[in-house]
């Protein structure tokens, strides 16, 4: 009956010893996986702001120009005029 016992309590702390192996590769992927998706959020976010300050660059680079090509008609237009 002992040995019995004994076979029954190392089974059952191999078990456990695996158990805990596994939830730690878990965890470790867990881990993985959020900083991956952490990753890829703030590559996106990045993106965007980029995107935006290339439009806001732009649409102020087209309305400097308009507004410098009608001063510059205007002031034409008084000399000439």
């Amino acid at each position: 009956m002992a040995t019995r016992l004994r076979k029954s309590l190392d089974d059952f702390e191999q078990a456990f010893s695996e158990e805990i192996a596994l939830d730690r590769r878990r965890r470790a992927d867990l881990r993985r996986t959020a900083q991956q998706r952490t990753r890829a959020r703030q590559r996106s976010r990045v993106h965007k702001r980029g995107s935006l300050r290339l439009s806001v660059l732009v649409l102020s680079i087209i309305v400097t120009a308009v507004v410098v090509t009608v001063v510059m008609f205007e002031i034409l237009y008084v000399l000439l005029g």
